[in-house]
C-alpha cells in the first residue's frame, strides 16, 4: 500500500506536473487516463441522482417536507450565487485584470469560439424551460442531462410518495440499487490517482505555463477571488452553522484533490453524497440538496463568470458604468442557470451573456480561452465545497442532521 487514496492522489498529481514540464509532447498524450476516469463516473451518475432525488422524496413522505427542503435549498444556493458573482465582479473593477491589454476585438480570430458561440444563441428563457422537460426518458439518461434526470426523479418520488406503504417494496429496491452504485463508485476510485496523473500532465504538456503567464493577473483573480470566498462567505456560513470550515475541507480533502487533478466536480458528487450522510445529514434531504446543488450552485463558475465579462471588457478598452454592470451580473444570474450539464458551460454561459448585452465583444473570449484550462479547478473547487456545506446547513435548518455522528471531525 502506498498510504491512504488522498496521498496516491496528491502523488500522482506531482508526478503529472513533473512530467507535464519535462516531456510535454509524451504529458499531451495522457488526456485519456483523466478522461476515461471521469467517464467511468459519469456513467454512473445519472442513475445515482435519479435514485437519490426519488428515494429522498419517497422516504420523506410529506410532500409538503418535500416542498419546504426544496425551496430552502433553491433560497440559500440562490442566495450565495448572487454573492460570489458580486465578489467576481467587485475584484474585476478593484484590481483591473485587464487594463492596460488594449486589445482590438476585431482582429481577433474567432474561429476557435464558434462552438460556443452557436450554443450561446441557443440559450433563451423558453428555450431554458422546455430543455427541462426530456423528450424521453431514456434521452435523458443517454445524455446525461442533469437537470431532465431531477425532473423525471422529481416527479416519480412525488407519485411514490403519495402510493405510501405501497410502494415501500419499490423504494426498498432503489435505495438497494444505489447502495451498489457506490459500491460500483468506490472500486473505480481506485484509479483515481492515475487520473490525477493524466490530468495535471495533460495540462500542463498541452497548454503549458506560456498561456498562465501571459494571462497571469486573470488567473491569479480567479484563484484569489475562489480561496476569499471559500474562507470569508463559506467560512462565514460554516461559523454560523456550528460547523468548522477547515474540518470539512480536511474530510473532503481526497475528493478534493481529485477534483483539483481532473477539473471535474461530478466526478466526487457519489463520494461526497455518502459521506454527508455518514456525518450526520439525513438521506432524504441528501438526496434533494446535492442534485439542486449542480444546477442552481455554481459558486465557482459564477464568479469565473463575473471575472470573465469584466476582465474582456477591460482588455478590450469597453467602459462600463455601473449600471451596466449591475445589469451584466443580473443576466449572468439568470443564464448560469440554463448551463447545467451543457459541454463548455462556462464559456457558452459567457457568451450568451455577453451577446445578450450586446456591449461588450463577444469575440473577447477568445482572450481567455487559452488559460479556461488553468481555472477550471478552483471553479470546480468551490462548486464541491459550496454544496456540500449547502447540504449540512439545510439538514440543520430541517433538523435533519445528527451532530453527535460528526464528532470532532467539523468541530
Amino acid at each position: 500500500m502506498l498510504g491512504p487514496l488522498w496521498l496516491q492522489v496528491l502523488i500522482g498529481a506531482i508526478l503529472g506536473v513533473t512530467v507535464g514540464l519535462l516531456w510535454p509532447h509524451a504529458a499531451a498524450d495522457t488526456e485519456p487516463l483523466a478522461a476515461g476516469f471521469i467517464k467511468m463516473i459519469r456513467m454512473m451518475l445519472a442513475p445515482v441522482i435519479f435514485i437519490t432525488v426519488v428515494v429522498g422524496i419517497a422516504r420523506m413522505g410529506d410532500l409538503k417536507e418535500v416542498g419546504r427542503v426544496g425551496i430552502k435549498a433553491l433560497i440559500y444556493f440562490e442566495v450565495l450565487s448572487t454573492i460570489s458573482l458580486v465578489m467576481g465582479g467587485v475584484v474585476a473593477d478593484v484590481f483591473r485584470p485587464g487594463a492596460g491589454m488594449h486589445i482590438d476585438p476585431h482582429t481577433l480570430d474567432t474561429g476557435s469560439i464558434a462552438t460556443y458561440a452557436h450554443a450561446a444563441t441557443q440559450m433563451t428563457l423558453s428555450g431554458f424551460i422546455m430543455g427541462i422537460i426530456p423528450s424521453s426518458i431514456t434521452d435523458a439518461f443517454a445524455r446525461n442531462d442533469m437537470l431532465q434526470v431531477i425532473f423525471f426523479g422529481v416527479l416519480f418520488g412525488v407519485v411514490l410518495a403519495k402510493m405510501k406503504s405501497r410502494a415501500q417494496k419499490l423504494v426498498d429496491v432503489l435505495d438497494e440499487m444505489v447502495q451498489a452504485l457506490f459500491g460500483m463508485v468506490r472500486v473505480v476510485m481506485y484509479l483515481a490517482p492515475l487520473a490525477a496523473f493524466g490530468g495535471m500532465a495533460f495540462t500542463i504538456g498541452r497548454y503549458g505555463i506560456g498561456s498562465v503567464v501571459s494571462l497571469g493577473q486573470f488567473v491569479i483573480a480567479v484563484y484569489a477571488t475562489s480561496a476569499v470566498f471559500v474562507l470569508v462567505v463559506l467560512g462565514l456560513v460554516a461559523w454560523i452553522a456550528g460547523i468548522r470550515m477547515f474540518g470539512l475541507l480536511a474530510y473532503l480533502k481526497e475528493e478534493l484533490l481529485i477534483v483539483f487533478s481532473t477539473s471535474a466536480s461530478e466526478a466526487v458528487l457519489p463520494q461526497v453524497m455518502q459521506k454527508l450522510e455518514e456525518i450526520g445529514c439525513q438521506r432524504p434531504v441528501v438526496g434533494l440538496v446535492m442534485p439542486t446543488g449542480i444546477t442552481f450552485n455554481a459558486d465557482g463558475t459564477a464568479i469565473y463568470l463575473s471575472l470573465a465579462a469584466l476582465f474582456i471588457a477591460q482588455a478590450t478598452g469597453t467602459e462600463l458604468s455601473i449600471s451596466q454592470q449591475i445589469i451584466i451580473l443580473l443576466v449572468l444570474m439568470l443564464t448560469s442557470k440554463g448551463s447545467a450539464g451543457v459541454a463548455g458551460a462556462g464559456f457558452v454561459t459567457l457568451a450568451a451573456t455577453l451577446a445578450a448585452m450586446d456591449v461588450i465583444p463577444v469575440a473577447g473570449i477568445v482572450l481567455i480561452l487559452g488559460v479556461d484550462r488553468f481555472v477550471n479547478p478552483p471553479r470546480a473547487l468551490l462548486n464541491v465545497i459550496g454544496n456540500s456545506l449547502g447540504t449540512i446547513v439545510v439538514a440543520q435548518w430541517e433538523n435533519a442532521f445528527d451532530r453527535s455522528r460528526a464528532g470532532p471531525i467539523l468541530r
